[in-house]
């Protein structure tokens, strides 16, 4: 399928719920790879900003994270690096805080991710967090990959750095789209095969390659851009695009 166009008008198919581009019911089957961004996606937090609040700089941190969602910052890669910058001494201990007392799955995620491998789906989280998030939520939810960055530590506290990894050094945009595609080729499916869900800016590239693009309470440039979008209710009110098995 092709991203959506301005000229789509979207069709309300019940408060909170639209649609542009594509007649309901479809059928989940037909579908093999669910692709999800986390923060305030699969989660209910910016995990930057939370770690953040651990040393003083949520405030700080939390604006640049907006205007990059926003789309305001054109270069991702270069506004972690600022945000992961101010987190330098942060301990894990903090950082395992975040995990254990703020951080919650949106409402409707272990519904939904249920009902896609129950449809025979994979489910891919691929995200410009962290990996301690990321891996975490992969083994809770049991999902089959994850993909995010990797924060640096020493003597048990944040350098303020990221590790580049064997793909590359930052998962931004572009390589949140590289990795719906390469797993797409990985499973032996067609990207107009895939679902990607996302709420911000560097979530639209990914969204634009495959067959079906979803915005969750999202920011109004990828609400706009998206096949289907989300205001209202948990991420499982997606399955009401579709038929009943």
């Amino acid at each position: 399928m092709t991203p959506t166009s301005p000229n789509d008008s979207p069709l309300e198919l019940s408060p909170g719920l639209t649609a542009r581009g594509i007649r309901p019911p479809l059928r989940l089957r037909d579908f093999k790879l669910i692709a999800f961004d986390m923060d305030s996606t699969l989660i209910n937090i910016e995990c930057v900003d939370e770690i953040a609040d651990a040393a003083g700089r949520k405030a700080e941190v939390a604006a640049i994270t907006e205007a990059a969602m926003r789309g305001e910052i054109t270069d991702y890669k270069e506004s972690l690096r600022q945000r992961v910058a101010l987190l330098k001494g942060v301990t894990e201990e903090q950082v395992a805080q975040v995990y254990r007392n703020r951080l919650r799955l949106n409402p409707g995620a272990a519904e939904l991710v249920l009902a896609c491998k129950s449809a025979g789906l994979k489910v891919l989280l691929v995200s410009g967090g962290f990996t301690y998030f990321s891996d975490r939520l992969r083994d809770r939810l049991g999902l089959d990959f994850a993909r995010s960055n990797l924060l640096e530590v020493e003597d048990g506290r944040l350098t303020g750095r990221i590790v580049p990894q064997s793909w590359g050094d930052i998962c931004d945009g572009a390589m949140k789209r590289e990795t719906v595609l390469r797993t797409c080729s990985l499973i032996g499916c067609s990207p107009a095969q895939a679902i990607a869900m996302g709420d911000g800016a560097n979530d639209l590239e990914m969204m634009s390659a495959v067959g079906l693009s979803v915005a969750y309470r999202a920011k109004p440039r990828v609400r706009e851009q998206a096949k289907v979008a989300i205001d209202m209710g948990g991420l499982d009110r997606l399955l009401e695009l579709f038929e009943a098995d």
